[in-house]
């Protein structure tokens, strides 16, 4: 919540709203007014409010609880407390009825208005709470108010639901491919007996040699090479029953391509140097940052496992192409790490650190505001996510890529700063942006990668 917390007012007596949204603002509510129910519900959606006042009656043909009906519809869940100037109980309960949080009569006392508020913002501050414990014995950490990702969580529920068998999911490395993975597989299995010892696997095509790879992938009998001193259960067979996720699978070789589209069809597994195949039940789903389709008419990826894979297919967009998200996921951070690092929970971001988090564009996703929220929460002492709280990649570099290249400039504080402190500052950033790439993080800092690797070593970096 912005402040108190966001008040929208919808009442045709532009007096009455006037004067209460000044108490409310001098109260430290932020305050947005509408006169009318045109075009209304855009509106409301828009401001996204922590809280409304409707009045019943609008001087129009579409009253106030036409428009809380149609609110409802639309799934808002945020409080709304209705205005009535009728002094019988009938509009109250129809109103209670239609979903309203609560009534007030006019003419009002405006100490009863606050009370009441607060009371309902308190109450929904703690059902936030309780939703994001929930998540968290769960494992539901995939979370987003925009319309793009309300819809990519419902077609994962119905694929897991479905049990369906074969998912790929794309998306830029940091938009929490894996953590809808982990999603999927608690859906899939969370009305079983044993839910908590269904086995899910995560294996990252790029992280391992190519020499062990597909000994790890499919297992290997005694012998099968030098190495093979006993019978090994590949990833395959150890999450028979579950589900296995292979992360970067656009980088897998192509002669394990064909070996997986193998397993996908047939549901067996022959391990390296056996003759036998083992027959599996395991839900498959395939992570990748690449454009499939494209590595497909390049010729490095097999056209039948592409088609294979993608009958159930999720795009996650980048951050920078939901805006929305971005401060409901630093408030869900700030929440989460507060309580891991035993920190009173800060509930308002400033103004200033709001238009700064929306302004950046997030090359690093999802993980690099996670990671930018934990950093706040550890190094700053607050009661506010300020502007000074954020690193200085995030003041400094605002806005596209190709404004920061014509705009770039650094925030050099009042007080100072030490510029050795800025130099760790960027190699870690540019570290982390490239995945501890040392090549990539060395071009994006334009040095040589003998010179990052120095400087990296210096900051204890690696």
């Amino acid at each position: 919540m912005t402040g108190k917390g966001r008040i929208l007012l919808l009442d045709d007596d532009e007096l009455i709203i006037s004067m209460l949204a000044r108490a409310l603002r001098k109260d430290g509510y932020e305050t947005h007014l509408l006169h009318s129910s045109l075009k209304a519900i855009e509106k409301i959606i828009a401001w996204q409010p922590d809280l409304m006042l409707l009045d019943i009656d609008l001087g129009e043909e579409k009253n106030g609880l036409d428009l809380l009906q149609s609110l409802h519809d639309e799934g808002v869940s945020f409080p709304v407390v209705m205005l009535t100037g009728d002094d019988s109980s009938a509009s109250a309960i129809r109103a209670l009825r239609y979903g309203a949080s609560d009534y007030l009569h006019k003419p009002f006392n405006v100490e009863e208005v606050k009370i009441v508020l607060a009371r309902l913002l308190k109450n929904a501050r703690m059902r936030d709470e309780i939703a994001y414990l929930k998540r968290s014995r769960s494992g539901h950490e995939f979370i987003g108010e925009s319309p793009v990702i309300r819809k990519i969580l419902q077609d994962a529920q119905k694929i897991a639901r479905a049990g369906v068998s074969t998912v790929l999911i794309t998306g830029k490395s940091g938009t929490g491919k894996e953590v809808l993975a982990r999603n999927i597989h608690h859906w899939r299995f969370s009305d079983g007996e044993e839910k908590d010892s269904v086995p899910y696997i995560a294996i990252n095509c790029t992280a391992l040699p190519e020499n062990l790879i597909e000994g790890e992938l499919f297992g290997h009998v005694k012998g099968a090479f030098t190495d093979a001193k006993a019978d090994k259960k590949g990833v395959f067979e150890l999450a028979n029953g579950g589900t296995l996720v292979l992360d970067e699978i656009g980088d897998m070789r192509p002669e394990l391509q064909g070996k997986l589209l193998r397993v996908l069809e047939e549901r067996t597994v022959r391990r390296v140097g056996g003759k036998v195949d083992l027959p599996i039940n395991v839900n498959i789903i395939a992570l990748t940052n690449r454009n499939l389709k494209k590595l497909v008419d390049d010729g490095t990826f097999r056209e039948d496992l592409y088609y294979r894979l993608s009958s159930f297919l999720i795009e996650i967009p980048a951050l920078k192409e939901r805006e929305k998200d971005v401060l409901h996921l630093a408030r869900h951070f700030l929440y989460s790490f507060a309580r891991k690092y035993s920190k009173i929970p800060v509930e308002i971001i400033a103004e200033d650190a709001e238009k700064l988090l929306l302004g950046y564009d997030w090359p690093g996703n999802v993980r690099e505001l996670r990671n930018v929220i934990e950093r706040c929460v550890v190094m700053e002492d607050m009661d506010v996510l300020s502007a000074k709280c954020l690193p200085l990649d995030i003041g400094g570099r605002a806005g596209s890529s190709g404004e920061r290249r014509k705009k770039f400039h650094l925030i050099l504080p009042e007080e100072g700063l030490a510029l050795e402190e800025v130099e760790k500052e960027l190699l870690r950033l540019a570290l982390e942006r490239t995945d501890n790439n040392m090549t990539k993080a060395a071009k994006l800092l334009q040095v040589s990668y003998d010179t990052l690797r120095y400087q990296a070593k210096k900051y204890e970096l690696l």
